[in-house]
């Protein structure tokens, strides 16, 4: 319940209508390559229903109809998004002069409650119905009649179009349409902001391997400007070309900005889409939910300043990443600052220094940059000083930031500062411990827990029947171990016999559909939890094994999380079921190994010794782990090196009921040697703090394995068609999956193995 004192109302009140001002001019952002108009000069239709209508041509194979909606609806929503931040700005450009006679009004509304209430109050709601209409006008003008209601998304549309989820259906609809270059760069545009989506890493090795796609196609038409200019200003540096990589670096910041503003304008949206959020929310953060109109207000008016604040978040995340780049801002200014004095240009090297200093002010680099130049340039320049843009971002910044903090303090609203430079002066006193607590929760800066002593795993283990074989001492390195005991010999045919039937079957999922993924020498089979219950459910393998699938995958997770994370839970992120056969009469002379070595959750370099936390990598992977089935087999053993990944530092031989555990990281580069003869079979294992990426597949298995018989036995009927295997490419959307996304309030997700 939000209760709000008069007097504490107009100051917050009268910057939902003052604004930060016009700002520095922008130019008007391009069209996302590859989305022309396919009828100019026409108004945008609305997205949702183009996407609707295009999803419909899709699914009944109008292969040219379904192209030309979803394109439609791309640039629709992209024109709409143009069109609200050019009209924020206008109607805010228009308004500043009548925003500051109604501050001027409210400026002594302190004085006495009556009779400042009369001061402001008509002042503020004419401001109001001002800035309405011209929003209203503008809109109308640059989208048509109806323009709010018309354009309204829902959530699961907006959610759709910010996956790129159009571009799924583009590619198969070019590849239908025989335009594999416009097929590839859908594809590869959808990948980018999906990098684990295992369906279209298979598209992308088919579309690479076809002769007649030109190397050029495989490109993001939707790549945001800044980062385009960034990567590339970053490529320049490296090869210490300061002089041209300075124009890129220039126009890396402005757009940076400009795609802010864009981010901004979007806040402002209809109320309907900060509805649903609030209804999470609940009456804990409830501004704006109870109480009479200046509380309405001023809720919806946090809520604005909550959204205007991470966009600096969202701006700094890359397509397809899950944590923004940090100081995103400060360091390409950074970088300018350096390249201008590298070609001299030391004015220019100054202003850009005193911006840095603008979010840090002790930063001692930075201030002896500025000495540096200073003494440089000799006499003192009276005129430099730090660049205006970015003196109206920080200068704004800081405004809503202390209005949120008072809203903080005061009404009971809730606020995660995105920026680490936020002066502690800002941040009330009764605030700043929890503050500075949830600060060094951040993303970038989570440190791994120190290995538990053998006092807080010692129990659990022994209630499994687990004994710890090898400790990471033993194994040469830090967070390794190896415990047996997780399966009995029984258990461990159980699941060989599970594989083995599914091979039987033809089943066989990940590794993108390959037999010999890593070496030719050797055969792959895979098996997720998932399919291993379809197979259950449809009776070509054994209930039994794909329980006991599921059993064994959750008793490595335990025994994973109380040996290297008790404080903090894991989850499981992928469970494969992998056998590797070798090919007889392919194994003479042979020299490589059965998996490379590499790292679960970087690209491994070895002739630097750096992992990159960077895709194709799987990022979010925090633990990894080995469950051996047999040891009837040659070679195929595990075993550790140096981050050179030549220098082998550990060992381990497969076994029944082995479990080899190890942080995924760069610490534990780790590798197989070749599977000579017989077959060898392991469960691989990955685990997750993150429980956003937790493994939706073994939710759904387990749901698929424990229905009730009778419900089986009343479905088959119902059930006129066998579950579709996986195609090379996306199916239409069916209304069985829109019930697993309902049910699951998130949409499905693919696994695919490392």
């Amino acid at each position: 319940m939000l209760g709000l004192r008069p007097r504490l109302l107009p100051p917050l009140l009268l910057l939902l209508l003052l604004g930060p001002g016009p700002g520095p001019a922008r130019a008007e952002p391009a069209e996302p390559p590859g989305l022309a108009a396919l009828r100019p000069g026409a108004a945008p239709q609305p997205p949702d229903l183009l996407y609707a209508e295009g999803l419909r041509a899709y699914a009944a194979g109008a292969w040219a109809r379904a192209v030309a909606l979803l394109r439609e609806a791309l640039r629709s929503r992209a024109a709409a998004g143009r069109a609200r931040g050019a009209c924020g700005a206008r109607c805010g450009a228009a308004g500043a002069g009548a925003g500051a006679r109604c501050g001027a009004a409210g400026a002594g509304a302190g004085a006495g409650a009556g009779a400042g209430a009369e001061a402001w109050e008509p002042a503020l709601l004419r401001a109001a119905l001002r800035r309405a209409e011209c929003l209203g006008r503008c809109a109308r003008r640059a989208l048509g009649p109806g323009a709010a209601a018309r354009m309204r998304l829902g959530r699961a549309v907006r959610d759709a179009f910010r996956r790129r989820q159009p571009y799924n259906y583009l590619q198969r609809a070019y590849f239908q349409l025989k335009k594999l270059d416009l097929a590839a760069a859908a594809a590869h545009t959808f990948l980018v902001a999906n990098p684990n989506h295992l369906q279209m890493r298979e598209d992308m090795a088919k579309y690479r391997r076809m002769s007649g796609i030109r190397p050029q196609s495989f490109r993001d038409l939707e790549t945001p400007l800044h980062w385009a200019a960034y990567d590339a200003s970053l490529e320049l540096m490296e090869r210490q070309e300061a002089r041209l990589a300075l124009p890129r670096l220039e126009e890396a910041l402005q757009e940076t900005l400009t795609q802010m503003e864009t981010c901004r304008a979007d806040c402002e949206g209809p109320e309907e889409q900060e509805e649903e959020e609030e209804e999470k929310r609940g009456d804990e953060e409830g501004a704006g939910s109870h109480g009479g109109l200046y509380e309405a207000i001023a809720g919806h008016w946090i809520r604005v300043l909550q959204c205007r604040q991470r966009c600096v978040a969202e701006t700094a995340t890359r397509p397809g990443r899950s944590h923004p780049v940090p100081n995103f801002l400060p360091n390409q200014l950074r970088r300018l600052h350096e390249a201008y004095a590298q070609v001299g240009n030391l004015s220019q090297a100054v202003e850009n220094v005193l911006s840095v200093l603008l979010f840090y002010p002790d930063d001692e680099a930075a201030k002896q940059a500025l000495s540096q130049y200073q003494a440089q340039l000799g006499e003192p320049r009276p005129g430099l000083g730090p660049r205006e843009d970015i003196q109206h971002f920080v200068l704004r910044s800081l405004g809503e930031k202390r209005q949120l903090y008072y809203a903080m303090e005061h009404l009971g609203a809730t606020f995660k500062d995105p920026d680490p430079w936020t002066p502690a002066a800002f941040i009330p006193e009764a605030l700043r411990e929890k503050l500075r607590e949830d600060q060094e929760k951040r993303p970038w800066d989570v440190e791994p827990p120190p290995p538990a002593s053998v006092g807080d795993w010692k129990e659990v283990l022994l209630l499994e029947g687990v004994t710890l074989t090898q400790d990471a001492g033993q194994l040469n390195g830090s967070e390794r171990a190896v415990l047996d005991g997780l399966l009995t010999p029984a258990e461990c045919g159980v699941l060989l016999q599970l594989a083995k039937d599914a091979a039987g079957a033809g089943a066989r999922s990940g590794y993108r559909g390959r037999r010999s993924p890593h070496t030719p020498h050797e055969y792959f089979e895979g098996l997720t939890v998932l399919k291993a219950a379809q197979l259950a459910r449809a009776g070509t393998v054994s209930t039994q094994g794909a329980k006991l699938l599921l059993e064994a995958g959750e008793r490595a997770r335990t025994v994973t999380q109380a040996y290297f994370s008790p404080d903090r839970p894991l989850h499981l992120s992928f469970t494969h079921l992998v056998c590797r056969s070798a090919v007889e009469g392919e194994q003479d002379q042979r020299m490589d190994l059965s998996h490379p070595v590499h790292a679960d959750n970087c690209v491994l370099d070895p002739d630097t010794g750096d992992c990159w936390p960077e895709p194709p990598a799987y990022t979010y992977r925090d633990y990894s782990g080995l469950l051996y089935l047999n040891d009837d087999f040659k070679g195929g053993d595990l075993f550790f090196t140096q981050p050179d990944a030549l220098t082998v530092t550990a060992q381990v031989r497969p076994r029944c009921g082995r479990l080899v555990a190890f942080s995924s990281g760069g610490d534990n580069p780790h590798g197989v040697w070749a599977v000579t003869r017989g077959r060898r079979c392991a469960l691989a294992l990955w685990h997750t703090w993150a429980a956003e990426h937790r493994e939706q597949e073994w939710t759904e298995a387990k749901e698929l394995l424990q229905e009730p018989e009778e419900e089986e036995e009343e479905e088959e009927g119902e059930e006129g068609e066998e579950t579709p295997g996986r195609d090379p490419f996306p199916e239409p959307p069916s209304h069985q999956l829109q019930r697993m996304q309902e049910k699951n309030a998130e949409p499905a997700r693919l696994r695919e193995e490392l």
